[in-house]
């Protein structure tokens, strides 16, 4: 007689009705509340885009001590690129 091929192994329990706790992809909820920024984030944000567009502009300007260098346009370009990769981390 031929075998199933099962050899007495349980039946895996797969497919749609399958508890989430049972197959390891649940996840418990958490507080909403932690989902928020600090308050002062925004306001970081907004000071490193200023700070930056202000050192720019007065670079170019040559308002700043030792005329015209590439160090302020580094300097303004680094403070606008760290307001920019907070901003995509706000909540």
């Amino acid at each position: 007689m031929a075998s199933s091929g099962s050899k007495g192994r349980k039946a895996k329990a797969v497919g749609r009705y399958t508890a989430p706790e049972r197959s390891g992809r649940y996840t418990a909820p958490h507080a909403p509340e932690s989902d928020h920024s600090p308050l002062w984030y925004p306001w970081l944000l907004v000071d490193l885009l200023l700070f930056g567009l202000i050192v720019i502009t007065l670079n170019y300007l040559s308002v700043l001590p030792g005329a015209v260098s590439s160090w302020y346009l580094l300097v303004g370009l680094a403070s606008m690129f760290a307001a920019f990769f907070l901003a995509t981390r706000y909540r």
